[in-house]
């Protein structure tokens, strides 16, 4: 009876065990976390080394990171190892519902706003223990909150340094010891590129009010941001336009352990070749654009955008650029035609005419995140899409529900037929036919932005800087065309490539058996009359 009492009603320490391994295993698998537990129990400082990042040196291109930075990501290790013993537990604890309490704290499934501050906690532990910068402050929350409330005001450098270091947060889960974590630490660390970011923190001072949006924003640099951005804003900011950097933490936390767990010879396997990521950006899909479109998307293509922005897109994902294959619809089509996956469509144009403009760097990118292959058609189709904005200012314009004209590509008919009011021939998405909102004409020489106003398909918002309620025409420079299907989509669109050079083969040849003799051909006879009609011919019979 005893026994069955004390079955039926275990004790307040078990109950809580119970509890928090099942919030831990919908993270990570039991197994996993235990065997990360015995490595990192033995020894006060194995947790922090375990959460470090990969030892790496970190560089822009042409110029060095900030002076705190690589010191910042130095003590990234002992911040988030200091949130398993925030909840009471001693640091030296070294107990496993201690450790479940520390991991579901990070990886637990929690809203996002309670995600980003606790990113942003762990930012301001790590600048505050190498003294750099950090506007982040908490204070005590009236609502019985244990982790406090976000306040402080955030400058453009250190907003840089937060976006980057949750850009090697993220780098590390693709380079584990690869690069030198966990080896021999006498060998140089691999050089690492950081995306340019610059897009992003405009974008922040702008949705904040702390820079306008007008002709100031062309030649923008970091360095001279002057104005900071409240810690409210800055996470509203990362609620609307970067939603990915909520799962930062989670993510990285499973990643270390992952790593560290595992076996020592696969990992000592892992190639280092893409961890040098010497690879300058020479397409308009750079890596920073690549993360940033990661950060705003929710599916699937957010894992492929983020493999973009740590090693680059690959080269056979390219369908077409105008810079290597020729400007004009017809030469894009030939790159696109039948490639039935979704496909990112990025457009580099200048507004005003002559050279200064874009020499002096007033150019502006906008970008399509299509869900489905091309087809040739008068009307608008589609089932969803996005719009971007990506150079100077990010901003992701994704479906507004309302109608779905998101694609518009009209080429040539083949036959030509008398049309009392023909279609615009080029490529458009939003809007309506003849009110498109964006529409890029077939020579690929003229594109025609339109104010929000016209289009119900996309949210609004401005996709170039001090756009006005008056259509916006420039001139284009480049365009790219990404496949995002992957390897099978490519197959099939090689299959059908093929099999439409085999029926072009067969139209171009011609069978001279076929053809009855000459002699014998109505042709002939024609001919010979016309030479001379007065001619008399006998019937054969």
């Amino acid at each position: 009876m005893g026994a069955s009492s004390s079955t039926a009603n275990p004790s307040p320490e078990a109950h809580e065990q119970r509890e928090q391994e099942t919030l831990a295993s919908a993270a990570l698998a039991l197994p996993l976390l235990r065997a990360a537990f015995t490595r990192t129990a033995a020894d006060a400082g194995a947790l922090p080394d375990a959460l470090a990042p990969p030892r790496a040196s970190f560089r822009l291109p042409g110029s060095p990171p900030p002076p705190h930075f690589h010191d910042l990501l130095a003590r990234l290790g002992p911040a988030i190892a200091s949130l398993f013993s925030a909840d009471g537990a001693a640091a030296g604890d070294a107990g496993w519902v201690p450790f479940l309490r520390g991991f579901n704290r990070c990886c637990a499934r929690v809203s996002a706003s309670r995600s980003l501050a606790l990113l942003l906690r762990v930012y301001a532990a790590a600048c505050d223990a190498t003294g750099g910068p950090c506007g982040v402050q908490f204070q005590p929350d009236e609502g019985g909150d244990e982790d406090g409330k976000v306040v402080g005001e955030l400058a453009p450098e250190e907003i840089a340094a937060f976006l980057w270091m949750c850009w090697v947060m993220m780098w590390s889960g693709s380079a584990p010891k690869a690069s030198g974590d966990g080896g021999d630490k006498s060998e140089e660390p691999v050089v690492v590129l950081l995306p340019d970011v610059t897009h992003l923190v405009l974008s922040a001072l702008v949705s904040a009010g702390a820079v306008a949006d007008d002709d100031g924003i062309w030649g923008w640099e970091i360095p001279s941001g002057g104005k900071g951005v409240k810690v409210q804003e800055f996470t509203s900011w990362m609620l609307s336009t970067a939603s990915g950097l909520g799962n930062c933490l989670s993510r990285y936390v499973q990643d270390r352990f992952r790593s560290l767990v595992a076996d020592p010879a696969e990992e000592s396997s892992v190639s280092t070749v893409n961890t040098t990521f010497d690879t300058s950006d020479v397409y308009l899909l750079t890596r920073g654009r690549a993360w940033a479109i990661a950060l705003s998307l929710r599916n699937k293509l957010s894992e492929k955008f983020l493999s973009a922005s740590v090693i680059g897109m690959d080269t056979e994902d390219l369908l077409y650029r105008s810079a290597i294959h020729g400007k004009g619809l017809s030469r894009f089509w030939s790159g696109v035609e039948g490639y039935n996956g979704p496909m990112l469509i990025l457009l580099s144009a200048f507004s005003k005419g002559g050279v200064e403009n874009v020499d002096s760097n007033r150019r502006w990118v906008i970008g399509v995140l299509t869900e489905e292959g091309f087809e040739s058609k008068d009307t608008f189709y589609g089932s969803s899409g996005f719009l971007c904005a990506a150079h100077p200012i990010f901003h992701m314009l994704p479906p507004s529900g309302k109608e779905k004209n998101f694609v518009y590509s009209h080429l040539h008919p083949q036959i030509r037929v008398y049309e009392a009011h023909p279609k615009p021939v080029g490529l458009a998405f939003g809007g309506t036919v003849g009110n498109e909102r964006i529409f890029l004409d077939e020579d690929f020489s003229k594109v025609v932005v339109r104010h929000h106003a016209v289009d119900k398909t996309y949210q609004h918002g401005s996709l170039i800087p001090n756009q006005g309620y008056l259509p916006v025409e420039a001139s284009v420079l480049d365009v790219e065309v990404w496949g995002l299907g992957g390897e099978a989509t490519r197959r099939q669109q090689d299959m059908y490539k093929k099999r439409e050079n085999i029926f072009s083969e067969q139209r171009r040849k011609v069978d001279l058996k076929t053809f009855g003799n000459w002699e014998d051909s109505p042709e002939k006879m024609m001919m010979d009359m016309m030479a001379d009609p007065n001619r008399v011919r006998r019937e054969d019979r």
